[in-house]
């Protein structure tokens, strides 16, 4: 007897989505972790003095910065304020510049910057890939 479709019975396109979300948040967690660390590499913060400074244990920090775990907006704020900073987020269309003229709109599209925060592209550990940040 089958009461309704269970995860591994999903239709195809939710499949593709689910791995598209995840895919997403990899990438997000990857960039937020390095550009914490080199945040934390330029102000000469060990993670034990980050910890003290967010009142939560060493392991904590080993956590939040082994990006394994879905942070939230609170955790975000929390290290935000113990590094004395602020995140900056960008949001832009990942369309092509001729996809926004062949459909007659006025101007041109921004150039992908997928998961750009500004000082991420020079952490020894982030990729090389990554596009510069536009302002």
């Amino acid at each position: 007897m089958v009461f309704g479709r269970g995860r591994d019975q999903q239709k195809p396109d939710h499949k593709a989505i689910e791995a598209k979300i995840d895919e997403e948040m990899h990438g997000l967690v990857t960039q937020l972790t390095n550009e914490i660390t080199f945040h934390m590499r330029e102000c000469g913060l060990s993670r034990a003095e980050l910890a003290t400074r967010m009142g939560v244990s060493p392991g904590r920090i080993s956590q939040i910065l082994g990006g394994g775990e879905n942070l939230t907006l609170r955790t975000l704020a929390a290290l935000a304020t113990a590094l004395d900073a602020r995140f900056d987020f960008e949001l832009s269309s990942l369309k092509t510049p001729d996809e926004y003229t062949s459909r007659g709109g006025a101007g041109s599209a921004p150039t992908a910057n997928h998961h750009s925060f500004p000082r991420a592209q020079h952490s020894e550990n982030a990729p090389a890939s990554r596009a510069p940040r536009r302002r």
